[in-house]
This record gives structure tokens, C-alpha cells and sequence, in this order.
């Protein structure tokens, strides 16, 4: 504990942001990282508690009031040593994960939490600045070889962690450039890209072979790599998005939400728009835009669409309004139910929740307008409120309602792996095994639409029964 009475003496200070007229202008990232001395101080409200909650908040395990004490006593490169074992992209997770260690730390209880995520991201942009991070090459190869197929948190910590371990790993990627939704679905201005970039490059050093534009179950057969690898991990997300059964939801103008996000990453990254579209063009300038869901997703489409310079953004929540604050003593430590403000919506944005989409208008090709009706929920049991209907003008609606599951058609068909009930591919966490013979599965392709943290988390774990059921034991960690 570097000060036993820093929780008493200082206030949580959270990282600021630009002013939104400036970060408005462009999609590069904005948040403002506090100096060392604010840092320190922040991690001596750590209290280094007996039973450090925080640690079973964070699915990583990360080892908190460590790398906390180590910060206050301006150990910076220990500070990451601590962090980086037991999270392999601390500078994803520092970005664009919501914190759930915050929740569950102990402090929360009567007082604000420790600013757990920004010292976190503090500390590998730390580690990066120093050139404290560097390739960890392997003293000996193994001679087995595992391919794994998708390049998002789950795929990257997964093949990381085995080429540590000695291994030739391949990762098969059906984008044009390596990360999954970390490089097309997450904004620029939330996370840019170059830090997937230095992580490939490090990782390719450490022998990892990046295959990209190339779509196992099209481009590359699935019993292709059954034949030329000792294993292979299913780890491509789960992408069958959710979409709009109302009439009307065929007009041109309803998109789904990942359509959009990927266009603007990949103009942010230079393509050619034509090449960005293969579906048309999509902008939201000086449109009327309606987003369908009220997660993250959602206010990504807020911040993105208020970027291009939309004429007005709306964002709709089936469900009801969360409270403004959560009840401590009925949730703490777990991840409460509460109103979230995004940086997004605070950019401008009108949001409206216990909302029902009932029909798309449009004029017979492009859409106009959006008919919709408020509900209440009763006992779980959703009920249209009679005589609430309501249209919304739009021009666009984007549909970010979620996913089902992975997409089943070309991979997991010629894989012939079994699904669960909820249509992901079966494994379970103690090996994660799916039915085909050394075959794995990991990330939101086993477990659905999860958050980042969890897919490295399944990355990490599942490289390690992966090694032990090649090698019969394995030293990697769990």
C-alpha cells in the first residue's frame, strides 16, 4: 500500500477530455492523460484492501493494487511487468473497456473508485514511449503448428501466447487488415489503429504469421487447416447482427450499424471509397439519423454520424431508462445497472428509451421517416402503451440491436462443430474444446457479443489447453 491515507486526502480524478467543438473536427482520439503527479496521487487511493475485489471484477484477473503501488512509487516499468502478465493489449482494454475492476473496487462502496483504467493506460503508454515493450522471442520452437482463425483480442492474445510458448502460429484474418471489430468496429476516435499496428509488428517478430484477406470456409478450406495443422482455434466473433423485422425495413437508408463504422475506419485508413462500399456509400451529412439500440454500438454511430456533420442524431432503447445511480449496497461489487453517459452523447444527441419500432416509412425507395410506440415493462412481460404512437423523421437508421451469434455459413458448417442453444460454437472454459478433434473455440464465437476484456481473457486461457494438449503440460498461464 504506497500510502495508507491517500483514499482519505484526495478526490477521484478522472482523465479530461477536448472540448467537443475541437474533437468534433476530426476522429483522432481525445482524451487527455493526466501528468505523473496526478497519477500518483491517484493511485495512492488504492487501499490495498484484504480482499481486493477488483481483481474478480476484471476478467483479466489484473493484479491492481500492484501495479497501483508501483505506480505511486514511480516503479513505471515493474508497473508494467505486473500488468502485462496477466493481460497481453492493456492499451485496448485502458481505451475501451468500461471498467468493471472500478466497480468492484472496495473504495466504491462509500466513495468514488480508484481511477483503475487510466492509470492502466498510463502505464503501457508509458511502457511504449520507454521502448519497454519488445518481442518475446521463444528460446526453443516446439515444432507444432496452430492456426487460428480471426485477428480480434480473442485471436491476437490467443496466438500471441502460443507463439511465446514455442510454437508456429498462422492467423487467418477475412479482412484486408488484421484486428477484427478492435480495427472496424471501434471509432478511431476511441482507439486508433496504430496500436494494433505496433502489436502486429511485435508479434510477427515473435513469429506469428498474419494471413489476411483470407476467409477460412471461402477462401481457405476448413479441412485444409485440419490437414497442414496440429490445432485450431475458432476465434472470429460473433458478427450475425440482429436486424429490424418491422415493414418498411427493407427501404434503402436502413443499415446495419457495423456497415457504417466500417466504412468510416476504412476511410479514416485511406481506402479508396468505392472500395470501402461494396453496398453504396454510406454518410450521414446533413441527414436526419436514427440509431436502433442503446449500447456501445449505438454510440459509436452517435459520435460517428455527428462527425460527418449529421443534421440530427436520435438514439432509441427498448428497454426503460436506467436510474442515474446505481444502489451500492443491492449491487456492489457487481456491474451495476445505471444510466451511462457516453462521450458520444455528450457531443449532442436526442435518447429516448421504452421505445418500439413499428414500421419504416419511406417514399417508396428511400426511407423518411421511422413509426414507433412507447412500451412498459411489467413483469418481465413487454406492453405497447396505448395511444403513445409517434413518428420520427430520418433519412438513415442504423441497427445496432446486437448479434445472435457467429456467422454459420462457410467456417463452422465445414467445421462440423456442435452449437449451443444460442447458436455459439461449444467449448467450455476448463479446456475449450469444441467437438471436432483438435479443434478449440474462444472469444464472443463461444461465449456471444461480449466485451473485450473477456475475449483476452479467452484468448489467454484457451492458449494455454491448447499447448498443454499438444505438449501434455503447459507453463502458460491461466
Amino acid at each position: 500500500m504506497g500510502k495508507d491515507t491517500g483514499f482519505l486526502e484526495l478526490d477521484r480524478r478522472e482523465r479530461d477530455y477536448l472540448d467537443p467543438k475541437d474533437r468534433l473536427e476530426n476522429y483522432r482520439e481525445f482524451v487527455v492523460q493526466p501528468d505523473d503527479a496526478t497519477l500518483k496521487g491517484q493511485a495512492s487511493r488504492c487501499m490495498d484492501c484484504g480482499i481486493p475485489y477488483c481483481h474478480n471484477g476484471c476478467p483479466v484477473n489484473n493484479i491492481i493494487p500492484d501495479w497501483n503501488h508501483l505506480v505511486y512509487e514511480g516503479d513505471w516499468k515493474n508497473a508494467l511487468d505486473v500488468l502485462h502478465s496477466t493481460n497481453n493489449f492493456p492499451e485496448f482494454t485502458g481505451r475501451i473497456c468500461p471498467a468493471p475492476c472500478e466497480a468492484s473496487c472496495t473504495l466504491n462502496i462509500v466513495d468514488q473508485p480508484v481511477t483503475i483504467k487510466s492509470i492502466e493506460c498510463a502505464i503501457i503508454d508509458r511502457g511504449w514511449d520507454e521502448g519497454w515493450v519488445t518481442p518475446q522471442v521463444p528460446a526453443t520452437k516446439t515444432g507444432k503448428s496452430v492456426a487460428v482463425v480471426g485477428s480480434g483480442p480473442a485471436g491476437l492474445a490467443c496466438a500471441q501466447q502460443l507463439a511465446r510458448a514455442g510454437h508456429t502460429v498462422t492467423v487467418f484474418e477475412k479482412s484486408d487488415r488484421i484486428g477484427g471489430l478492435l480495427r472496424y468496429g471501434i471509432p478511431d476516435f476511441k482507439m486508433e489503429k496504430q496500436l494494433i499496428n505496433r502489436r502486429a509488428v511485435q508479434m510477427e517478430a515473435e513469429g506469428v504469421t498474419f494471413k489476411t484477406s483470407k476467409e477460412v470456409g471461402v477462401d481457405v478450406s476448413f479441412k485444409s487447416l485440419e490437414e497442414n495443422f496440429d490445432a485450431v482455434v475458432l476465434a472470429g466473433g460473433s458478427e450475425d447482427a440482429r436486424g429490424l423485422a418491422i415493414p418498411g425495413a427493407e427501404l434503402n437508408g436502413v443499415r446495419l450499424a457495423m456497415e457504417f463504422l466500417t466504412q468510416q475506419n476504412k476511410r479514416n485508413a485511406g481506402d479508396e471509397e468505392v472500395r470501402a462500399a461494396p453496398r453504396g456509400t454510406l454518410t450521414a451529412t446533413g441527414k436526419n439519423v436514427v440509431v436502433i439500440g442503446g449500447g456501445d454500438t449505438g454510440s459509436d454511430c452517435v459520435g460517428t454520424s455527428n462527425r460527418q456533420g449529421a443534421k440530427s442524431v436520435t438514439q432509441l432503447e427498448i428497454m426503460p431508462k436506467p436510474p442515474e445511480k446505481e444502489d451500492k449496497a443491492m449491487t456492489w461489487p457487481n456491474w451495476p445497472l445505471k444510466l451511462r453517459t457516453s462521450s458520444s452523447h455528450e457531443e449532442g444527441a436526442d435518447r429516448d428509451w421504452a421505445v418500439l419500432t413499428k414500421r419504416v416509412i419511406g417514399d417508396g425507395e428511400n426511407v423518411t421517416g421511422l413509426e414507433c410506440v412507447r412500451v412498459e415493462w411489467r413483469d418481465g412481460q413487454m406492453h405497447e402503451v396505448e395511444g403513445s404512437e409517434f413518428t420520427i423523421e430520418a433519412d438513415l437508421i442504423f441497427l445496432a440491436m446486437g448479434f445472435v451469434g457467429p456467422v454459420k455459413a462457410g467456417m463452422i458448417d465445414q467445421s462440423g462443430v456442435e452449437l449451443t442453444g444460442r447458436g455459439n460454437v461449444a467449448a467450455n472454459e476448463q479446456d475449450y474444446a469444441t467437438t471436432a478433434q483438435n479443434v478449440f473455440a474462444c472469444g464472443d464465437m463461444r461465449r456471444g457479443q461480449s466485451l473485450v476484456v473477456w475475449a483476452i481473457r479467452e484468448g489467454r486461457q484457451c492458449a494455454r489447453s491448447v499447448d498443454e494438449a499438444l505438449m501434455g503440460v503447459s507453463e502458460l498461464p491461466r
